[in-house]
């Protein structure tokens, strides 16, 4: 319970694992967890803490998504102290005069030129560019007022995240990190933990779980083989496009394969449904298109292929017409079959990982809150340009002969 000069706003009682951070806490502080050990619970409870004694708290989060997660509890829990809100602004102005204000890390300029005695970053692990944005744009916003800073997530292989949890495990007096797993937390019961264990592989448990950083282990494409597919945009003319068209936030991406399978063309957009169309069909042309045909995707399809031509097809992702896509992909990125440019499609694939199901099964899927519009519109242009080369006549030992 934190008292203020007239109200009093009620927070739940920290469990071991979360007093044990919070007692040993340093200025820098890194939180590598397990799902469900109440990380963001423990960033409300630090947040709020400072925030009632009337200073400046800055809250980031990867996305919008998640950024509204994290809202809507701090609303519950500051209910009573709150004498303002900004929706529009995401910024809560509580009694004493304390801010608390939340940016999502979309932008890498988020918080820029603002004054914080604290901030905290949550599911760092997952921030695309986090050093850049920690270095450039949080990291200046303590300096003011000596602010500190808290990083909080699951890790998610070996990435800046990572770096920061090892310099918290060296001697510098400004730095602490903690590795807590899920079963630190006395709420959760055990024997849902434990089934978890015999279910996953080893390398899921322990990044999930046990919050280790498993190098690249999660991610279903390979960060390494990803990373050897990079090739500048072809100035070939395409011969396969796949579409994956926006739903609600998401992005309509189109890729085209050039001869060689690598991409040649890539528009990123979000726009109303007759300005995607038109941009489409004009893209594509007169080129074999798999287009997204799910739900909202299906009428559009319908009107291209009414209005463009046969040469737009559609396709209705589920949930395992979607996973078959994936695993195509991936086997032509370990195969090094397909090239594309660095930037959203890369980072995209990488923050792809390992989903198991309840019954035993396995899916391919961007973390909760991310995008993978380019990666299931490289998926389709890829199914598509191989579905086609397995038509086209070949000619062997002065024969031709052609598969259908």
């Amino acid at each position: 319970m934190t008292a203020t000069a007239e109200r009093e706003v009620h927070l739940p009682r920290r469990h071991h694992a979360q007093a044990q951070i919070v007692d040993e806490a340093r200025r820098f502080n890194v939180v590598q967890c397990g799902r469900r050990f109440g990380k963001t619970t423990l960033g409300v409870d630090l947040s709020i803490d400072v925030a009632v004694e009337g200073v400046p708290v800055g809250w980031f989060a990867p996305t919008y998504k998640l950024l509204d997660e994290a809202w809507r509890d701090f609303r519950r829990a500051t209910a009573d102290i709150t004498v303002a809100v900004d929706k529009q602004q995401r910024r809560i102005e509580i009694v004493n005069g304390g801010v608390i204000e939340f940016w999502s890390l979309d932008h890498p300029d988020a918080g820029r030129g603002r004054k914080y005695a604290r901030v905290i970053v949550d599911e760092a692990g997952i921030v695309r560019d986090l050093e850049t944005i920690w270095t450039q744009a949080i990291r200046p916003t303590l300096t003011d007022v000596k602010g500190d800073a808290w990083f909080l997530g699951t890790p998610k292989g070996r990435n800046y995240f990572h770096t920061l949890f090892l310099r918290g495990q060296q001697d510098d007096p400004s730095w602490k990190s903690w590795r807590f797993a899920t079963v630190a937390n006395p709420f959760l019961d055990p024997s849902e933990i434990e089934e978890a264990r015999t279910e996953l592989p080893d390398f899921a448990f322990r990044q999930e779980y046990l919050g280790e950083a498993v190098e690249d282990g999660s991610n279903p494409f390979g960060i390494a083989f990803i990373r050897d597919c990079i090739s500048p945009l072809s100035r070939g003319q395409a011969v396969a496009h796949g579409v994956d068209l926006a739903k609600s936030v998401d992005w309509t991406v189109d890729i085209g394969l050039d001869q060689e399978r690598t991409v040649s063309v890539f528009d990123r957009f979000q726009a109303p449904w007759q300005e995607t169309f038109d941009r489409i069909r004009k893209s594509v042309g007169g080129t074999p298109a798999l287009v997204d045909s799910t739900g909202v995707g299906d009428p559009i399809v319908e009107r291209l292929v009414r209005v463009g031509g046969a040469n737009f097809q559609g396709f209705k992702f589920t949930s395992m017409s979607r996973q078959q896509l994936l695993e195509g992909l991936a086997s032509s990125i370990q195969r090094a079959e397909i090239r594309f440019p660095d930037g959203p499609i890369v980072r995209e694939l990488e923050s792809f990982s390992y989903e198991y199901t309840r019954g035993g099964g396995v899916k391919y899927a961007a973390p909760d809150g991310l995008h993978d519009d380019c990666g299931m519109a490289l998926a389709l242009a890829n199914h598509h340009f191989t579905r086609a080369a397995n038509r086209r006549p070949r000619l062997l030992s002065g024969h031709s002969y052609a598969r259908s």
